[in-house]
């Protein structure tokens, strides 16, 4: 695409590569995050002023009940702007997986067709791995020999 196209989104390319969408995620996080520093010093000199507004005729809590739902207000703003920024840092590490969980699967898909010809075709599979080296010898049977009668069950074990 060029730069000059109307339909050309800088974001496009951002998107399209898991390591630029990291990056742009931790640039807006460091700008929310400084936002939030300044929003939490915001929120306390609110609430020093509306807790320290008195009119007459009040009693010594009026202020602090008049206080409250602003105070609430900008409690609930840096809260969103924390689910905010945890947002996006499981957003870049989502993004990562999917690369990943893209790379890896046309290895996956080899391996399930492997499988199904596996399970369509068990003979011809079995007969390659059965052939030796050796002229179609067979390797001798690990594990435990055939008993000749049911006194030699306990004496007839190879050791393992």
């Amino acid at each position: 695409m060029n730069s000059t196209d109307p339909t050309h989104s800088p974001l496009r390319d951002v998107a399209q590569s898991p390591e630029a969408t990291a990056r742009y995620l931790a640039d807006v996080q460091r700008v929310l995050l400084d936002i939030g520093a300044n929003l939490e010093v915001l929120a306390r000199e609110t609430r020093v002023h509306c807790r320290g507004t008195h009119v007459d005729g009040d009693r010594w809590y009026h202020a602090r009940l008049r206080a409250m739902p602003v105070e609430k207000a900008l409690r609930d703003v840096l809260k969103d702007l924390s689910g905010l920024t945890d947002g996006m840092e499981k957003t870049a590490y989502k993004r990562q997986v999917f690369a990943d969980d893209i790379k890896k699967l046309p290895g996956e898909r080899r391996e399930k067709e492997l499988q199904k010809k596996q399970k369509k075709n068990p003979q011809q599979l079995q007969a390659a791995q059965n052939s030796s080296p050796q002229g179609g010898q067979q390797a001798p049977q690990s594990g435990y020999s055939s008993p000749a009668s049911i006194y030699d069950l306990g004496r007839n074990r190879e050791s393992a």
